[in-house]
């Protein structure tokens, strides 16, 4: 691979003006076709299989004008006072003339007051679902009630679902990841050429992504994940060649030579990398779910644009650079040695104190993994939204007036063949509800034309995402499934979610052993060994674990969580934990290939194992050090945007890439390292014929480069 990576770095050196106007070209198609073609985001969660989708498909079918959105609008009176039904009426016909509007319920009718007459809730029913709403209905629907005077109207319901907005908070990762990459290279013209690689890969993923959009659905944190990978590792992928670009020019090499061999020895790292993080992505889909696949895969291309950029447009870029990519005093062969920095002497210390760095390392991070147990998943609810949004001022509102419960309504789906028969059954199911600890109430059902279906709404005692209400939902289906002679199914988005979150645990073991066993078998092939790989492997554990447990402890139980802008700690989103465990996979690896192939490398020429330890920390250290910073800021610029997933995503992953960077691979896999000794790279004979060598680390392309350079016999003499 090393090999032909070296003739593709040196093919884009020499044909750069060609090279870039295909970029160029690629840049401007993928513009385009998101212009001409991007479909609107969507925040519809299907689950094929589960209870809450087989209730919301039979609504579709047999009950196609309860299908659709709803909204919710709840007007209070000001304190001490009570509402006027005279006063409500106006609201409910300016609300039923909202266009894409089928009924607005009068809550006096509805008998939707609080006991104290102050609340009220103004039940509005969609004829389309939430993503067919245009953004004019919408509109539309906020304006009620806001000539209103003497009266709270605050407007919620599922119509409100919004795509959070990018390209605001996260420009402050792109900023610190600039700075830091001034400071690693010395040079504004290798940074910014950097950067601009970086963006351009990104650019092109995201437009080829958009324009994807109008065949596909994407979720609206999709785009925000993609942008997030997309970024962090092209900016990582361009620096890793660039600094061995810069480091074989300052060790006498012409530029094109220099651009062929860091294509073939970094940009190897780079592509194997690359594919680590493709395939942990690709591999969501074992979680059966549709949006998670999807969300998975369009992370994936964005990943794999940068790196066909780095390997491709980045040695172009090179060329137009020339000797500007090094910092000055090194330019024209004035300076070509470089003094031992820091990289060495924290090698010789680790290497030194290996058993009590290992130890404390350890026992630091299983502390940090302890609140991971406590770990709950759903998916976010309005009372998670942004303070001052109208969901969330609707959600306290009717929180305040009724109770979180109002919140979490559910709805049971009954369904028969004969009418009489589905009366009687829905009737004695809500009964049955009724009986069920935390339930609040269950109206009375609430046939079809034909009354073959009816539905019986169910008010929670508690809000959507607490513990009471799961197992509540948990115990009426049960209830439930012991009633004969009638199809039954609770649905609604609090079940939707809790769904998710069940199916997506059962899953995540699956997919933790499919990625530590893929982690195993690649690093196997990559190093020749059996420890590094297993070291690999239980140092990625402890990094995933100490992540879940800070993350909870922030997120979930509010330890320090105003220090992040955490209004309103809860459960984790239901799918952060596959996605962290996913992304934070391939960045570790990164990690891996690059400290630890530069040990291999030394060791295979000579050096002791500690002192080829000490060497891969001191080549490599300072540019996986700003590597993690640029990708902990470009992550952590997320934290910063107010969408509750956005932001528990951006921590997470910024977090798990410094404990990864900084405390696994840069401090306890050196430590192991030298305490291994030769055995760290033993291989049976028999394993070693039967694994392809990838020539990750350019053994071959280094023995191809001798041959080229010895004289052949004509040439003698």
């Amino acid at each position: 691979m090393a090999t032909l990576l070296y003739r593709l770095g040196r093919s884009s050196f020499r044909n750069r003006g060609r090279v870039v106007a295909v970029w160029v070209l690629l840049l401007a198609l993928m513009g385009v076709g998101a212009a001409l073609f991007m479909g609107p985001s969507s925040d519809k969660f299907s689950m094929p299989g589960t209870e809450s989708q087989r209730a919301l498909d039979a609504l579709a079918r047999d009950f196609p004008q309860a299908s659709g959105a709803t909204g919710t609008i709840v007007v209070a009176a000001p304190e001490g006072g009570k509402l006027d039904p005279a006063a409500v009426a106006p609201l409910v016909k300016e609300a039923a003339a909202v266009p894409g509007v089928v009924a607005a319920v009068d809550p006096f009718q509805a008998r939707a007051v609080s006991p104290d007459g102050r609340y009220a809730l103004i039940t509005v029913q969609f004829a389309g679902t939430a993503e067919d709403l245009a953004d004019g209905t919408r509109e539309a629907y906020l304006r009620v009630g806001s000539q209103v005077t003497g009266m709270q109207v605050e407007h919620g319901g599922d119509v409100l679902r919004a795509a959070p907005e990018v390209g605001g908070s996260e420009a402050i990762g792109v900023l610190i990841a600039a700075v830091v990459l001034i400071i690693t290279l010395g040079s504004l013209v290798a940074a910014g050429m950097t950067l601009l690689n970086a963006l351009a890969g990104v650019a092109v993923g995201m437009g080829g992504l958009y324009a994807l959009s109008g065949v596909v659905e994407l979720t609206s944190v999709t785009p925000v994940l993609a942008l997030m990978l997309g970024l962090a590792v092209g900016i990582d992928y361009s620096l890793f060649i660039t600094s061995r670009y810069r480091q074989f020019l300052t060790e006498g090499l012409d530029r094109e030579e220099a651009a062929g061999r860091a294509t073939g020895t970094a940009g190897s790292a780079v592509v194997f990398a690359g594919a680590t993080v493709v395939i942990a992505l690709a591999g969501l889909f074992v979680a059966g779910i549709p949006f998670l696949t999807v969300m998975g895969l369009a992370a994936a291309g964005t990943v794999a644009v940068a790196v066909f950029v780095a390997i491709t447009l980045l040695p172009a870029i090179l060329a137009f650079a020339g000797e500007k990519v090094l910092p000055r005093k090194q330019r024209g062969g004035t300076e070509t040695t470089t003094k031992e920095g820091f990289g060495y002497t924290w090698g010789r210390l680790v290497t030194k104190l290996g058993i009590p760095i290992l130890v404390i390392g350890i026992a630091g991070l299983g502390a940090l993994a302890l609140p991971a147990q406590d770990l709950r998943l759903a998916l976010p609810d309005t009372g998670s939204a942004a303070p001052g949004s109208p969901a969330r001022a609707a959600y306290d509102l009717t929180s305040e007036g009724f109770g979180e419960g109002f919140n979490s309504r559910l709805i049971a789906v009954v369904t028969t063949k004969d009418p009489a028969t589905t009366t009687a059954l829905a009737g004695q199911a809500a009964q049955m509800i009724m009986q069920v600890p935390g339930v609040l109430a269950a109206a009375p059902p609430q046939p079809n034309a034909t009354g073959t279906t009816a539905l019986v709404a169910i008010i929670p005692k508690n809000g959507p995402t607490s513990a009471e209400t799961e197992q509540a939902v948990h115990d009426i289906r049960a209830k439930l499934a012991t009633l004969s002679g009638a199809e039954i199914a609770v649905t609604g988005a609090t079940a939707l979610g809790i769904d998710v979150s069940d199916k997506l645990a059962e899953a995540m073991p699956v997919y933790l052993l499919l990625v530590v066993g893929l982690s195993v078998l690649l690093l196997m092939l990559v190093f020749r060994s059996i420890l590094v790989p297993l070291k690999a492997a239980l140092g990625f554990l402890l990094t995933v674990g100490s992540t879940f447990g800070i993350t909870v402890a922030i997120f979930q139980e509010g330890h320090l969580a105003g220090l992040l802008g955490v209004d309103q700690p809860g459960p984790l989103v239901s799918f952060l934990p596959i996605l962290l465990i996913g992304i934070l996979f391939g960045l570790a690896m990164d990690y891996e290939v690059f400290l630890v192939s530069r040990m291999r490398e030394d060791f295979v020429h000579g050096d002791t194992p500690r002192q080829a330890t000490i060497n891969g920390m001191g080549h490599n250290a300072r540019v996986v050090t700003a590597a993690a910073l640029i990708m902990t800021s470009v992550f952590g610029g997320f934290v910063f945007m107010d969408d509750p997933i956005i932001k528990s995503m951006g921590f997470a992953l910024a977090i798990g890439v410094l404990i990864d960077a900084f405390v696994v691979r840069m401090t306890l896999v050196p430590a192991v390292m030298a305490m291994l000794g030769r055995s760290a790279w033993w291989l049976p004979r028999w394993l070693d014929r039967i694994l392809p060598d990838l020539d990750v680390e350019g053994e071959k392309l280094r023995h191809h480069l001798t041959v080229s350079a010895e004289p052949t016999p004509e040439r003698v003499g």
